[in-house]
């Protein structure tokens, strides 16, 4: 039953995009409006299908919150893009952000479809066992959420910028300034629950295996990751930066979360593979 809801969700958000791109480019209005039903629908769709898999892994004898796997943490992470839109949108009224949350959430439950993973509910491993799961996990998708939303804003930029200086700004992107502006503040909520991240998860770490941090990949990749975008909000803050290098660092920054999400699970090994 759950997949049966989570597959609606793709649906639906697979709609909306397709609306929102009709709105962008033909420019009509009325086909953002019903990018931004669909676009909600398939959120609230969403939400019963992790609530049902939540109550079927009870019924099977495991009662978890379903976020131990990557199919379930790419449900979760889909739906923290949309969360974060609906946070955006009471300032940033523009049908291109409602196509990048959009996009977005059609590409991660695409990728179950494209990358070898099970979906069924399985037994957690002894590790996963502990109530820190959810508020780790969580937080680190949140953050997850905010830098992919800033990565996609970050090349939307780049594009504008450079339409902008050549005198052919696009009409349907916000202007250079609005995305830069958007960029900052998805980065600023995005380190904040990837510190959080990071601290819950050396806490379930100790509880877990008795050491606040060991290095295992995940662990590096994720502090390099935070390093990178503590970096990013320096040079912005204190140093200034603004346009294009913002922009990259960015861009840069993204890199660094999907191989601490996707390259560390199936590139390396470590205390925290869990495919």
């Amino acid at each position: 039953m759950n997949l049966h809801l989570l597959d609606g969700a793709l649906l639906l958000y697979a709609v909306s995009l397709s609306l929102y791109l009709v709105s962008v480019l033909a420019h009509r209005a009325s086909f953002s409006r019903g990018g931004t039903l669909f676009l909600s629908l398939g959120f609230a769709v969403q939400l019963a299908g992790m609530v049902v898999r939540w109550w079927e892994s009870h019924r099977l004898g495991y009662g978890y919150i379903p976020l131990s796997n990557m199919y379930e943490s790419l449900v979760f992470f889909s739906w923290s893009v949309v969360l974060l839109y609906f946070f955006l949108k009471g300032r940033y009224r523009y049908g291109a952000f409602g196509l990048v949350a959009s996009g977005l959430s059609t590409l991660l439950l695409l990728l179950p479809f494209l990358v070898p993973m099970s979906r069924r509910i399985k037994p957690l491993v002894p590790a996963l066992r502990s109530n820190w799961l959810a508020i780790h996990v969580i937080t680190c998708f949140f953050a997850y959420a905010a830098f992919a939303f800033a990565f996609a804003l970050s090349l939307a930029y780049l594009c504008q910028r450079s339409w902008e200086k050549g005198g052919e700004a696009s009409n349907w992107l916000p202007s250079s300034g609005v995305l830069e502006d958007a960029t900052y503040r998805l980065v600023l909520i995005g380190f904040a629950f990837l510190t959080l991240g990071i601290i819950t998860g050396a806490a379930w770490a100790h509880y877990a295996w008795g050491s606040y941090w060991s290095w295992d990949p995940k662990e590096t990749w994720s502090l390099i990751t935070w390093f990178i975008y503590a970096s990013w909000l320096h040079a912005h803050i204190m140093r200034g930066w603004r346009g294009k290098r913002t922009a990259i660092l960015s861009i840069v920054g993204f890199a660094a979360v999907i191989f601490t999400y996707f390259g560390v699970n199936y590139l390396l090994s470590g205390l925290h593979s869990y495919v």
